[in-house]
């Protein structure tokens, strides 16, 4: 665990290096104009999940043929090569292009929840699955914060940083990152489970979970909704700067570290997978509907700080997941849960920036800036009670593990 978590912030830093630059470099290909720019980078993050949908899934089936290690170098690789392009730019098409590279080989996610999988022993994946979600929430307070220095010294000058950091980070994993899939539990290819389609058909084998995926899946569509329409709420709402929007951002991302990368092993063996599943995401919907009610931005604060502990419902689910797969599929389960969140990609980041514009509208005698908030409100509910239905149909496991077999056949 060492050793992909160290993996696993080096990758997220690199890319949290881009977000205070990136938007501003794209409207500047469209000559300054903020609202053509706007539109530009809603398409730019649409095709990276669009690329990332289709690809995800080859880069999981490889995994379980070839080991996680040798994916992981292939996206850290494609990583520093897309930020490279994307520091040469010489126009938006460019930018596109990097893009499309990097949802190309951005497999580092689902080969590193595989990786968990491989080395984690049943009982213990949900608090491993914390870990990285604590890495993740590492990447994204350091990262934002330096991009924004370096920005301002040069608008380009980050994107050169990630590129050189992604090779570090692939320098890392040749050298030090050991492999994870033993020869024994390896598998062939096969196109039939690698294409999007396949992938996502090929979860019907696992019809116990299936609806706990169909709600990780809601869940993702709620959270990047509101991930997207953040900047544009808070500095509308409450006049916030981008140095007061990032602070609330590096204060979530605090959180997101303290709830994932401690409370969680603490935590999870005293309410149960199950309560903090069911738990964790009704306590999301009740914050995300008091964030959009929200009439003062010390509120915000303080729902962030409370909305945090929504964060231990996400590695319960995957610690559930992980444990009705058998060792074989790990790779090509976590790359159909990858392309599932590249679908989300696709389409929660747009709804929520035509909600959002739609329900501010001087033509309009009513205004309801809080809309996406409501709206991802409802999709965590929804979430909560697909994923109530099955997991109360699932036996908890000990903290022995004891009565479960990764490898049997699973049914309700």
């Amino acid at each position: 665990m060492g050793f992909i978590f160290v993996t696993f912030v080096l990758g997220v830093l690199g890319f949290g290096l881009l977000i205070p630059v990136l938007p501003r470099l794209v409207t500047q290909f469209q000559g300054g104009n903020v609202a053509e720019g706007s539109h530009a980078y809603g398409a730019l993050i649409g095709i990276f999940a669009l690329m990332q949908f289709f690809c995800a899934p080859i880069l999981g089936a490889l995994s379980d043929r070839f080991g996680r290690r040798r994916v992981i170098l292939i996206a850290l690789c494609g990583a520093s090569i897309d930020y490279l392009i994307m520091g040469l730019a010489p126009n938006l098409t460019w930018l596109f292009i990097s893009r499309m590279i990097a949802g190309m080989t951005a497999g580092m996610m689902a080969a590193a929840n595989a990786y968990v999988a491989d080395v984690t022993p049943p009982q213990r994946r949900a608090q491993n699955f914390g870990l990285l979600g604590a890495a993740f929430g590492l990447g994204l307070v350091i990262g934002p914060a330096v991009g924004g220095v370096l920005g301002n010294i040069n608008i380009r000058l980050p994107f050169f940083a990630a590129s050189g950091l992604a090779a570090l980070n692939a320098l890392y994993g040749a050298f030090v990152l050991p492999e994870s899939l033993a020869p024994k539990n390896r598998r062939p290819f096969s196109w039939k489970r690698a294409n999007p389609i396949g992938a996502l058909s090929a979860l019907r084998r696992f019809p116990t979970v299936l609806p706990l995926i169909a709600a990780q899946f809601i869940g993702m569509l709620a959270k990047l909704m509101v991930q997207s329409a953040w900047v544009l709420y808070t500095g509308y709402r409450f006049g916030w700067s981008p140095r007061e929007i990032g602070l609330s951002l590096a204060l979530a991302g605090l959180m997101g570290v303290f709830v994932q990368g401690v409370l969680v092993r603490r935590l999870l063996p005293l309410l149960g997978e199950h309560r903090a599943i069911v738990g964790g995401m009704l306590l999301t919907t009740l914050v995300q509907c008091s964030l959009g009610l929200a009439y003062a931005g010390w509120m915000v604060y303080a729902l962030i700080l409370v909305g945090a502990f929504g964060g231990l419902a996400e590695p319960a689910v995957q610690g559930v997941i992980s444990r009705h797969v058998p060792a074989t599929e790990q790779g090509a389960v976590q790359g159909a849960l990858t392309g599932l969140n590249s679908l989300a990609g696709i389409f929660g980041p747009p709804a929520a920036a035509w909600s959002f514009g739609y329900c501010i509208s001087s033509g309009h005698s009513w205004q309801l800036p809080g809309v996406a908030f409501f709206e991802s409100s409802l999709l965590v509910l929804i979430a909560a009670v697909v994923a109530y239905s099955c997991v109360r149909r699932l036996e908890p496991v000990g903290k022995s593990g004891e009565g479960f077999d990764p490898d049997a056949p699973q049914s309700i």
